[in-house]
């Protein structure tokens, strides 16, 4: 066990941590769960930076930290679809979701082909991930009564995180698709 898969089970308890705050009857929760939110966000960032600086990468580490980062996202958004109920939110939501699950389906299999690099991590998936987080980050900030510009900048945000998620999908399903169309006619 080395910092950077520390960091990555860290962030899978917060996960409990941040369900209960969700739930937690008091007024300033909405703080309290965007901040629990934001901790695992960072050490998303900073378990990779580990792994690489201190040259830490494990098996066990590339195993965990996507399932980490696809549990606090699904778990999040599966949230924040309750608190706000409406097909604007939901339907990008369920989006990002669906994305991450075909994604890792495709990794998976793709490994199995002993092709994986074919859907290795793009510039472009960063991209995706800071934008699902900062969305998310932004929606269990406010209550849902709120107005202003936090508000309309969380819709812009996790549109624009819908957005990534459909074109890195499309990207990563393109160069897995010469494998996908070899493997389909045998």
């Amino acid at each position: 066990m080395n910092i950077p898969n520390s960091l990555t089970l860290f962030r899978i308890v917060l996960i409990p941590v941040l369900v209960a705050l969700f739930y937690w009857p008091e007024a300033h929760t909405y703080f309290l769960t965007a901040a629990v939110f934001a901790v695992a966000a960072g050490t998303d960032w900073l378990d990779g930076y580990l792994a690489r600086k201190l040259g830490q990468s494990t098996a066990l580490g590339a195993f965990l930290d996507p399932v980490a980062d696809k549990l606090m996202v699904a778990v999040a958004l599966a949230l924040l679809i309750e608190r706000y109920d409406a097909a604007w939110f939901t339907i990008p939501a369920l989006i990002i979701i669906g994305r991450e699950i075909v994604i890792s389906a495709l990794r998976e299999w793709m490994a199995e082909l002993g092709k994986r690099t074919s859907v290795a991590v793009s510039y472009l998936g960063k991209i995706k991930t800071t934008a699902q987080m900062v969305a998310i980050f932004g929606w269990l900030l406010v209550s849902p009564d709120s107005d202003g510009y936090l508000y309309y900048a969380n819709i812009i945000c996790l549109y624009t995180a819908a957005v990534l998620t459909l074109w890195s999908m499309v990207i990563y399903l393109h160069a897995a698709w010469p494998d996908l169309r070899d493997t389909a006619s045998n």
